[in-house]
């Protein structure tokens, strides 16, 4: 009924000649199985959510299509906004997760929100809560800004990255708190002109460029900037991942302007990233790392080692640019554990790579 309901006031919107307004009004909570919100549509429609939508806990509801619960795609001129809350219900997901679950084999979990080849895309002033995978995903995207999201999860809860981006050009992201149970951002390949700042982060996995080629695949993302950032309790800062075997590039990377408190691996890059249960053999391909700049980025690391670079042994980083760093763990100077990497510094810079 609910479900009839927000598809005739889509189709009714997208129709229209002239732009659209779809309101989930204030006070009002719906119970909604999985839903595309499809196009193209006749012209800008606007989805202002003021209540809230919170995902069935039925899980064989999502037998069509295990990894998105709400989808926009093929939409052009669309804006969702409103300060309402999105809730994915997604404890029971969690714990049938075989990263909570030894015993259990491993399934997909829905995306709680997902825009697929969506084009001047405005997403402001949401609640994203409680996903029972990702948060939020832009995937094939041109021309996003993301601003005054407020995303929270359970530190423990597995594979709930707060906003993914993939595949996407152009997008901006300011203004956002995300506390989830893995990364706080997550570029992965096919990504291109992607600008995070003001970003408050934690708990979670910290901010990351990656993976990027496992299963020897090729990847490329450029021209990614985070600048204003604070990370806080997290198990990583900044950080580039990329598998052994693949290949493409990471390149024109700026990580500026970043305060960490009690982070575990403030900066760091893992040429030998390896999320799977077997050894990943050693391979002698690799998506090349470069042209990358840390600049002003101060605070406490929670072990010893602040910086790590660990790349490739056939395809070093290169052009990797530290510039007034300063990090410490417990009142002292920390370590720096640098391999493979052309690096220059610039100003003070402790730990140093030297």
């Amino acid at each position: 009924m609910v479900l009839k309901a927000f598809n005739n006031a889509w189709k009714a919107a997208c129709s229209s000649s002239q732009g659209s307004v779809l309101v989930v009004p204030k006070n009002k909570n719906y119970l909604l199985k999985p839903i595309t919100f499809e196009g193209p549509c006749k012209s800008s429609i606007a989805v202002q959510i003021y209540g809230t939508l919170q995902a069935s806990t039925d899980r064989s509801a999502y037998s069509k299509d295990l990894t998105r619960w709400l989808v926009f795609e093929n939409v052009q001129n669309l804006a969702v906004e409103g300060g309402g809350t999105i809730n994915g219900n997604g404890k029971i997901w969690w714990e049938n997760s075989c990263k909570v679950n030894d015993d259990l084999s491993c399934k997909d979990a829905p995306t709680a929100l997902t825009f697929y080849n969506c084009k001047n895309l405005v997403v402001k002033n949401l609640k994203i809560q409680n996903a029972q995978k990702m948060h939020v995903s832009f995937e094939k995207c041109v021309g996003v800004e993301v601003s005054g999201l407020t995303i929270t999860a359970p530190a423990d809860s597995p594979n709930t990255d707060g906003i993914h981006v993939t595949r996407t050009q152009n997008i901006q992201i300011s203004s956002s708190v995300i506390g989830t149970g893995d990364d706080c951002i997550s570029i992965v390949s096919g990504s291109q002109k992607v600008q995070a700042t003001g970003i408050t982060c934690g708990p979670g996995h910290g901010i990351s460029i990656g993976s990027l080629g496992d299963a020897n695949s090729e990847a490329h993302v450029s021209d990614v900037t985070v600048n204003g950032a604070t990370l806080a309790g997290t198990p990583n800062g900044v950080r580039i991942t990329t598998w052994q075997g693949g290949s493409g590039s990471a390149s024109n990377i700026k990580f500026q302007n970043i305060e960490m408190h009690n982070v575990k691996n403030p900066i760091i890059i893992d040429q030998k990233y390896c999320d799977q249960d077997k050894p990943c053999k050693s391979q002698s391909r690799a998506v090349q790392v470069q042209y990358v700049l840390y600049q002003n980025i101060k605070g406490t690391s929670s072990s010893s080692e602040a910086i790590q670079i660990d790349c490739s042994e056939k395809f070093p980083c290169k052009g990797i640019v530290l510039q007034g760093i300063d990090l410490r763990v417990g009142g002292k100077a920390a370590k720096a554990e640098c391999n493979n990497a052309k690096i220059t510094e610039k100003g003070n810079v402790s730990p140093s790579c030297t």
